[in-house]
């Protein structure tokens, strides 16, 4: 089976509803969990990775009831309903679960899908092992032990965020205090200033060094029940949004208010600043256009790790040259993103890597052909925007990759006139 699309420079036109963020969506269920009581989180995320958030924590004992407008969390204590629990493919529920699965009454083995054995997890367990986790193993499946953390100063390199933020959700509830501190470049601080931001919504303390590189955390929390509404996703919004900057268009995003604390929120501002014409409202964005004179924009990938695939693709309509700084984490990722964008060289694109930085320099057009997904969400996406501008036929393998984040991907991309289908030959 591919994903065939079908090139085309007709315009788009139409109207769809951005889904809700799954940032906000893993974090605040796993702080629900750890929240004696009942919260509530307005909004359903149906993105495969927050169902895999789901599923781990119910095997960890939570009870989470999923009705038509959102989720009822039940937590408190981690009680096993298994010996083992599984993250599945979502690095999120892996990196923030590792530490916190020693809250639960038993040992628990955490694991995931095959794929997670390129997904480093070594300098996590390292530093989980100095905050007095008990775990055997250095590398999946890891046997966590119970046992409070005992706190302590430990540092972690800012390769990812997820690590950091994994230490910073554990951290409250060690029985001694926690400083944690950044080696090396902070990638994705973004990320980790939602992480902060939605913890204190649930009465979890962190102080924070003015650089993000220092996080101190008093032992001994309770966290708190609160209600949540998830924002909407911007990095699903971002391929309506690219699609409709690289052809003609009248589309309407609806969903998208102030996006001022969600990670992603800088991709608003790359856009704009390459001349995407965004019509904001309070509740929509519209863009309408009869073509786009694209400008190239430097970018700092430690802002934007998840956009430059899409990105990468607007650059290739854009005049003059993209770069994309600072990249190297983004080859961590369900692929190396990096390698699997410079495919589009082979529909005439113009991308070349560069030390820690990527290059595309815009062309004339291109030209359809068949690729590789790398059964990466972002990449089969961000690939099929491309072939759907493109001249004559792209085909991309694994074809369902877009449920991982976006289920909606096919059926709103068509809605808009792209002509887009799942073939089995």
């Amino acid at each position: 089976m591919h994903l065939h699309l079908e090139g085309s420079r007709q315009p788009l036109s139409g109207e769809i509803t951005v889904p809700p963020s799954k940032y906000h969506a893993h974090r605040a269920l796993i702080l629900a969990s750890l929240a004696p009581g009942v919260s509530r989180i307005n909004g359903v995320c149906n993105a495969r990775h927050v169902r895999y958030t789901i599923s781990l924590l119910r095997k960890l004992g939570v009870r989470v009831a999923v009705d038509s407008s959102g989720y009822t969390v039940t937590g408190g204590t981690y009680v096993p309903a298994a010996s083992s629990v599984s993250a599945g493919s979502s690095g999120t529920t892996l990196y923030f679960m590792l530490g916190l699965a020693c809250l639960a009454s038993q040992p628990v083995a955490v694991t995931g899908q095959k794929y997670f054995q390129r997904r480093p997890v070594g300098p996590l367990l390292t530093a989980l092992r100095s905050l007095g986790v008990s775990l055997e193993g250095d590398g999946l499946p890891v046997l966590v032990r119970p046992g409070r953390p005992t706190g302590g100063h430990v540092r972690i390199p800012g390769t990812l965020s997820q690590w950091v933020s994994g230490l910073i959700l554990l951290a409250p509830f060690a029985t001694g205090p926690t400083v944690i501190e950044v080696s090396g470049p902070l990638n994705e601080r973004p990320y980790v200033e939602l992480t902060v931001s939605m913890m204190r919504q649930f009465g979890l303390s962190v102080s924070v060094s003015p650089d993000w590189r220092r996080f101190s955390v008093a032992p001994g929390q309770v966290a708190v029940p609160c209600t949540v509404t998830l924002p909407p996703d911007l990095g699903s919004a971002a391929f309506g949004i690219v699609a409709s900057a690289i052809r003609p268009a009248d589309v309407t995003l609806h969903g998208l208010g102030s996006l001022t604390d969600h990670p992603e929120a800088a991709f608003l501002e790359v856009v704009r600043g390459m001349g995407v014409p965004l019509d904001a409202s309070s509740s929509a964005v519209r863009l309408r256009h009869d073509g786009v004179d694209l400008q190239p924009a430097v970018v700092d990938c430690r802002l934007v790790p998840d956009m430059l695939p899409v990105l990468s693709t607007l650059a290739c309509f854009a005049g003059g040259e993209t770069v994309f700084e600072n990249v190297s984490h983004v080859r961590l990722k369900e692929s190396d993103r990096v390698v699997a964008m410079t495919q589009l060289n082979k529909m005439g694109g113009d991308l070349r890597m560069s030390g820690d930085r990527l290059v595309v320099r815009g062309v004339r057009s291109l030209t359809g052909t068949a690729l590789s997904s790398y059964n990466d969400h972002r990449v089969l996406m961000s690939l099929a925007l491309a072939g759907s501008a493109a001249r004559g036929q792209t085909r991309l393998s694994y074809p369902n990759a877009y449920r991982i984040s976006y289920p909606g991907f096919l059926g709103d991309m068509a809605s808009l006139g792209m002509q887009i289908s799942v073939r089995r030959n």
